[in-house]
Formats: structure tokens, C-alpha cells, sequence
């Protein structure tokens, strides 16, 4: 199941009434069966408040997977980490790991039905990188961490950027004339040993015969 930038349908029924964000829920999951060896998904919040983020995000998982009871996160990146978070229906309890958890990871606990873990894109990434960083952590093939992937987004996004800029100084040095072929090569001029321009030689009539 995949529900990235907008909802399908069901997704958007099931949110109209419960969640009191504004913006579509950004979260990416893997295919429903497949078994993923590190991550689940990706969640892609609006901010870094979990008191405000997760009601949204259980709204769309408590159908998928039971309620969720407990969620935890490494608080590197989480300025205020609640004790507790009302959702719809119920409450979830949420707990933090500094050493223990991928500081790009946020943990979910269903009461007897398992665990779930989703990479958590940071609210101001760049749309192109949050697309690359959603479809990896749902790729049920895929073997990084969340931690892993984060880091392969920076070196995508690095080189990508100067790419742009070697390109950018290509075409500021005429790169695009050089291959137009309407455009002709300049001829250098020869200079003379003195540095001053070479005169043409002139052609000198053959003297008359018996001369």
C-alpha cells in the first residue's frame, strides 16, 4: 500500500472526519504482504511536533495494522518528546531511545500484533529528495537503514548540485555555441615576430621578357 502526497479515496474517507491537520498525510508503505528486513515505509510530517503530527498518521495506520499503542523515537531530532498523545479513539504512548534507535526511525507497537518501522523524511526536505527517500524506504527489496538512506539522499543531492553547477559554468563559457554548428570558429590571427599583425603578401607582376 502506498499513500504518498495525496490519498487514494479510502484514505481521504477515513481522514476527512479525524484529523485535524490541514495538509494530506505524506506516508509511503511497503506492498501489503511483502516483509521488508529493515524499514516499513516513510512518514514525511509537516513538523517536528508529535502531539501534532501522529493523530493523522494513526488515523491511516489503526485500520491497517490495529491500533497503535506505542510509538517511540530517537529524540535527536524531536525537540519535545510526549508522554502520551490522544488520537482518535484511544491514546498513544510515546516513549524515546537515544543510543538504541536509528535517529531517522520511528518505531510503532500494535498490542499483540506487531511492530512497524518507518523512516522519518525531516519536514523541510526538498520535494525531489523526500520522493527518492519515500520509495526506497518502501521498497520491500530494499536493505539500508533509515539512517543509510538519509545519508545516500545527501551524496544524490551533492551531486546533483554540481552537476548543476558545472553546467551552469559550461554554458556561461559559450558551451552550448561551441557545439551549434551554426556558429563558426573564430580564425586567430597570425602575429608577427614584432607583435604586430602580419601584412598579406602581395602578388608581384613578372617583369616583361628580354628585360
Amino acid at each position: 500500500m502506498t499513500a504518498t502526497i495525496s490519498f487514494s479515496p479510502t484514505l481521504e474517507d477515513r481522514l476527512s472526519s479525524s484529523s485535524p491537520s490541514p495538509s494530506p498525510l505524506r506516508l509511503s508503505l511497503a506492498p501489503v504482504g511483502a516483509a521488508p528486513p529493515l524499514l516499513d515505509g516513510a512518514w514525511w510530517p509537516s513538523s517536528r511536533d508529535l502531539t501534532a503530527e501522529l493523530p493523522a498518521l494513526t488515523a491511516v495506520l489503526d485500520p491497517l495494522w490495529g491500533w497503535i499503542t506505542r510509538v517511540t523515537v530517537n529524540p535527536t531530532h524531536w525537540p519535545v518528546v510526549p508522554r502520551k498523545v490522544p488520537v482518535a479513539g484511544h491514546v498513544v504512548n510515546v516513549g524515546w531511545f537515544l543510543a538504541e534507535q536509528d535517529p531517522h526511525e520511528l518505531l510503532l507497537l500494535s498490542y499483540h500484533v506487531g511492530r512497524w518501522n518507518l523512516l522519518v523524511v525531516p519536514p523541510r526536505t526538498d520535494q525531489v529528495s523526500a520522493d527518492w527517500l519515500m520509495a526506497a524506504a518502501s521498497d520491500p527489496l530494499g536493505t539500508s537503514t533509515a539512517s543509510g538512506l538519509m545519508e545516500e539522499a545527501a551524496r544524490l543531492r551533492t551531486v546533483s548540485e554540481t552537476d548543476r553547477a558545472v553546467e551552469a559554468v559550461w554554458d556561461s563559457e559559450g558551451g552550448h555555441e561551441a557545439h551549434d554548428p551554426a556558429v563558426r570558429p573564430r580564425i586567430p590571427a597570425v602575429m608577427a615576430g614584432d607583435g604586430e599583425r602580419a601584412a598579406a603578401p602581395v602578388a608581384t607582376p613578372n617583369p616583361p621578357m628580354g628585360m
